[in-house]
């Protein structure tokens, strides 16, 4: 069974950064595509980032410039690099492969940007 982990959430002033962690196992990221996801209080869940397993990234506008995503097969890890945070970015991050089928959700990682 595949479990996912994510971490480096915390609470940051707006402007400030924050880099995420997706940890997973049970399984080999290396063939997938791997996506973060983010839920703000009361809104559905929302797709951030994708990057390909050749590395190809692509980002929601809302995060274009500002949001890098990143691999390392190696470590299993999946990063989300987040510059010029912004209170709009308060939300739970998650990530999945980015197949129909998904892995079961981790438990997320809060960030909360607040001054």
């Amino acid at each position: 069974q595949v479990q996912l982990v994510e971490s480096g959430g915390g609470l940051v002033q707006p402007g400030g950064s924050l880099r995420l962690s997706c940890v997973a196992s049970g399984t080999s990221i290396s063939i997938n595509g791997m996506n973060w996801y983010r839920q703000a209080p009361g809104k559905q869940r929302e797709w951030v980032a994708v990057i390909s397993s050749g590395g190809s990234t692509n980002y929601a506008d809302s995060v274009k410039g500002r949001f890098t995503i990143s691999r390392d097969n190696a470590k299993n890890t999946v990063y989300l690099q987040m510059n010029s945070l912004r209170s709009e970015d308060t939300a739970v991050y998650y990530c999945n492969r980015a197949h129909e089928i998904k892995w079961d959700w981790g438990q997320g990682a809060q960030v909360t940007v607040s001054s």
